[in-house]
């Protein structure tokens, strides 16, 4: 084992010998000599030398006092990168085998040339470039040449002392390549820079303007412009700047402004800049529709319309028109036209300005309605002791209904837009004063109207509560509006009758025995007889409540409560309070009508109820928000072109609301952005007649129903103000022009019967064309626009000018007005029937 061993060890130690004779064999490759040093780039140095023998490489070293840049490479030439720019350095080789490295070869010196120049072009005119550029360090001299990018043309070739250079006589529009070195004080030339700039675009020429006076539109066209990539046309005037921008060579301008004059510029545009065209021309537009139109009557049937004059207006022209189709107009050069007028017609006046680019922008439409007429039928129906529901026909000119009832200091007031009024919380027992006032938005409350006299039924007792003692005596207390009257208490059970009398608010009911149910009623007695007995209360355990309640608004000012039967309720009494006031009704059924309530407060709704014993059951308050109310002053006005913009006045508190328009034509629906009182339509056919409502959106999102609808003619009128009636030949046709408005009648009101308005039985014998309601000729005219009310019930000889009926609304109403119905038609006349001899009107 130990020979073995040792005869291994001999054999290594022998390899090692062998491996440090053969290493001290090998030797260092020899100095490579170094041919030339140069410089191209302003960075670097390229070395050429002779090839060493045995030599894998080079260690190329470049030294500038105490900076040393190395770089090895394969073979010659070599070359020194990261240089300085203009700078001389020390170059050295060595070369490099698998021996190792050669000593440094002899140094030779070499300089870098001169950086090349940043430039900074641009074109400061179609037809120029501007080249800069900052010092180059060393530089005694430069050259700056440039050409087309596409490399088409000849070169211009510039050599300068200075640091910028200015080529002329350039192509517009156009891409060129600059090139740029710089040398030095032997002329040896450095680095070179590159970069492309176009030329500026020329200004255009030829501008043409052509102006659309209907839409306030500028069509302007120019010759195309070299170069150009886009362009922008400019309207400028004193008050506003308009433009427009396209790649083509033509645009319009929207927008213009009436009665403005505008310089119209074109602006063409490249990525070097843009040129303005060198003259600009002038546009003048129509003028603008007269403002601060004023209307009065005075002295009453006669309408002054007066308006200021406006820039740029020649002579005017002011159109009035009444509801029922008949129009006048008035051709002046001045600012004030006097038409006639009549009592219960609303009137409708717009101002248009003339001049030789053409008529005003329609304005605003104006209208003007006399005072509205009394109601002449009041009929006040007694319903309970503290409820009273009035309804009365309609009447022209009203756009709100005002109720009071008065009994000496105490004043209960109704408002509603419907001919009905239901007055509750009333004071039983007690006689009332009862008046109703039409109110129109412009002429107000007309005073004039007589009132009607009614007295409510007696007073009940109203058990407040019953008690129970230790001793088994119950106390029994209620509450009476009545004087010096006797109450008797009666207690019912299984095991008796009990009584108990009383003149005050309260008796005790003894030796009644514990565990039993009873029944108490309380009778009030007066030398005039005796009242109701009181509802009954139970002693010993509460009714249940409904387990549920809902409010439903009925109209404006009427809501209704209906609940679900509580076990062990025989009556209810709900009642609505807020600040403003308290609505209260007592009733064995399930649901209850309670009025006088304002649109857009809230209020609490209380609810008890009361078991066949008479034990009350408080069954919680239900917080309730009536609807907003139905918006007043609904116009229709005219946007250019098909546009119809409806608006309101908007009611108290805030409210969001929905406008729909419905004609055989469509179904139009509309809603504002939240705080504005109008919505726009900005596409409408005309020749058709639409029915329009504004309605409150409660917070559910429901849109409510029962508010006025009114009916508009929408005509094709040509220049003028709504609807023309035409009479005559068969046949004839109807202008067609710009869109017009005519109102027809509002809606219906809904959950009261209502007589037919203006509408009377004919006999045989009486004439057709009698005088009825404020005096109208039996003529065959448009209805109003706003205040006349259709009812929700008509004969069925007229149903066919009920709106909703279907087909056109007033089909039928010749017929009637010609006695070939049962009925006369004695308010607002209806448009005539097409008939022989007659042509339909395209209302």
């Amino acid at each position: 084992m130990a020979g073995g061993q040792v005869k291994c060890l001999s054999v290594i130690g022998f390899s090692l010998i062998c491996l440090n004779m053969v290493a001290s064999t090998k030797t260092a490759p020899k100095i490579p000599t170094i041919d030339q040093a140069y410089s191209k780039i302003s960075n670097s140095i390229t070395v050429e030398w002779a090839t060493v023998p045995g030599a894998t490489g080079y260690l190329l070293t470049a030294r500038d006092g105490n900076a040393v840049i190395e770089t090895v490479v394969a073979s010659s030439p070599g070359t020194v990168t990261g240089l300085k720019a203009a700078t001389l350095y020390q170059i050295t080789i060595r070369s490099i085998s698998p021996a190792g490295r050669s000593q440094a070869s002899p140094p030779k010196q070499a300089k870098t040339v001169l950086a090349a120049p940043i430039l900074q072009v641009s074109s400061p005119s179609p037809d120029s470039i501007l080249v800069q550029w900052e010092t180059v360090y060393m530089a005694t001299g430069f050259s700056v040449s440039i050409m087309r990018a596409n490399g088409l043309g000849r070169i211009w070739k510039e050599n300068t002392t200075n640091t910028s250079l200015t080529f002329t006589s350039l192509d517009a529009g156009t891409l060129y390549t600059i090139k740029a070195y710089a040398w030095n004080a032997s002329g040896t030339p450095g680095d070179d820079s590159t970069c492309n700039q176009r030329t500026g675009p020329r200004a255009p020429a030829n501008i043409q303007v052509s102006f659309d006076s209907g839409s306030l539109r500028a069509y302007v066209s120019w010759a195309p412009t070299e170069g150009a990539f886009n362009y922008t046309v400019m309207a400028l005037s004193d008050s506003s700047r308009l433009s427009c921008s396209t790649t083509f060579s033509s645009c319009t301008i929207s927008s213009l402004q009436c009665g403005t004059e505008y310089l119209i510029s074109v602006l063409a545009t490249n990525d070097a800049g843009s040129s303005r065209s060198i003259s600009a021309v002038t546009l003048r537009t129509v003028a603008c529709a007269p403002g601060r139109v004023t209307i009065q009557e005075d002295p009453p049937g006669h309408l002054s319309v007066v308006w200021s004059s406006v820039h740029l207006g020649d002579y005017y022209v002011a159109f009035v028109k009444n509801d029922d189709g008949l129009e006048v107009h008035c051709n002046t050069s001045l600012t004030q036209c006097n038409f006639l007028s009549e009592c219960g017609f609303t009137y409708f006046i717009s101002v248009f300005a003339y001049n030789k680019a053409g008529q005003s922008p329609l304005g605003d439409v104006f209208n003007y309605t006399t005072a509205p007429c009394c109601p002449g039928d009041i009929n006040p129906v007694l319903v309970s002791s503290d409820r009273v529901e009035i309804v009365w026909s309609p009447v022209r000119g009203a756009e709100l209904y005002e109720t009071k009832a008065v009994d000496g200091f105490s004043v209960v007031e109704c408002n509603d837009t419907v001919p009905a009024c239901t007055l509750s919380a009333l004071e039983c027992d007690t006689k009332y004063n009862i008046t109703v006032y039409s109110f129109s938005e412009v002429r107000g409350s007309n005073t004039s109207c007589t009132s009607r006299f009614i007295t409510t039924a007696p007073c009940s007792p109203e058990i407040k509560n019953v008690s129970k003692d230790a001793f088994s005596m119950i106390n029994v207390y209620w509450r009476s509006t009545n004087d010096e009257a006797t109450y008797t208490v009666t207690a019912q059970g299984e095991k008796g009758l009990h009584r108990c009398s009383s003149t005050g608010e309260s008796c005790t009911l003894w030796g009644l025995p514990c565990g039993s149910v009873f029944s108490v009623t309380a009778v009030a007695e007066t030398p005039a007889g005796r009242s109701l007995p009181s509802y009954s209360v139970p002693l010993e355990t509460v009714p249940c409540c409904p387990a549920s309640l809902t409010v439903t608004q009925v109209t404006q000012s009427v809501i209704n409560v209906s609940w679900t039967v509580g076990t062990g309720a025989q009556t209810y009494v709900t009642a609505l309070e807020s600040h403003t006031g308290q609505s209260k009704c007592h009733t064995h059924q399930n649901h209850c009508l309670l009025g006088c309530v304002t649109c857009g407060i809230n209020y609490t709704v209380a609810l008890k109820a009361i078991s066949a014993t008479g034990l009350t059951a408080d069954c919680g308050y239900q917080s309730y928000s009536s609807s907003s109310c139905c918006p007043l002053g609904v116009k229709l006005y005219r946007l250019v072109p098909n546009g119809i913009r409806i608006h309101w006045q908007a009611s108290r508190g805030s409210a969001n609301y929905s406008t729909d328009l419905y004609g055989s034509k469509g179904i139009f629906t509309c809603a504002p952005s939240a705080g504005l009182s109008f919505c726009d339509i900005t596409e409408i056919p005309c020749g058709d007649v639409y029915t329009v409502m504004v309605s409150p959106v409660a917070e559910t999102g429901l849109k409510l129903t029962f508010c006025p609808k009114k009916i508009y003619s929408v005509t094709c009128s040509g220049s003028t103000l709504g609807m023309v009636i035409y009479r005559g030949k068969r046949n004839a046709h109807l202008p067609c022009g710009p869109l017009a408005i005519q109102g027809l009648d509002t809606s219906t009101p809904k959950e009261v019967e209502i007589k037919p308005p203006h509408i009377r039985q004919r006999s045989p014998k009486t004439n057709l064309h009698q005088d009825f309601g404020q005096g109208r000729r039996n003529s065959v005219d448009s209805l109003p626009l706003e205040g006349a009310q259709l009812p929700t019930e008509i004969p069925p000889a007229l149903r066919s000018l009920s709106p909703g009926m279907g087909g056109n609304p007033l089909t039928d109403a010749r017929d009637v007005t010609e006695g070939r119905g049962p009925w006369v038609w004695a308010g607002p006349s209806p448009q005539r029937r097409a008939g022989p001899g007659r042509t339909p009107s395209n209302s």
